[in-house]
């Protein structure tokens, strides 16, 4: 993600304990303990049911606004991670080639 000048960060509402397990083998920081006024904030969608954030995922530009996202209440739809990184690569390319 360096390469596409890129940074992926993640959170969840797990336990620092819970998160540091997890994100042991990932390059990336994790924020824990996220509260369900975080997570609208972030517009991240809330599950009422089980009173938990359900992944979503934003690719931002670099002034913040949400370029895509991909929200799901299972594992299938969520952001794999070579497929963004071709998406960015993509991107980057079109921009180079309007400049």
């Amino acid at each position: 993600m360096a390469a596409q000048g890129t940074t992926v960060i993640a959170a969840c509402v797990d336990s620092e304990e819970k998160t540091l397990e997890v994100g042991e083998k990932l390059s990336f920081p994790i924020a824990y303990g996220v509260t369900r006024e975080q997570g609208d904030a972030i517009g991240a969608w809330w599950e009422e049911r089980r009173d938990h954030v359900q992944p979503s995922e934003f690719v931002l530009s670099g002034s913040g606004r949400v370029m895509m996202s991909t929200y799901s209440n299972s594992p299938i739809g969520r952001m794999d991670p070579a497929e963004a990184v071709t998406l960015l690569t993509f991107l980057n390319e079109m921009r180079k080639k309007k400049a």
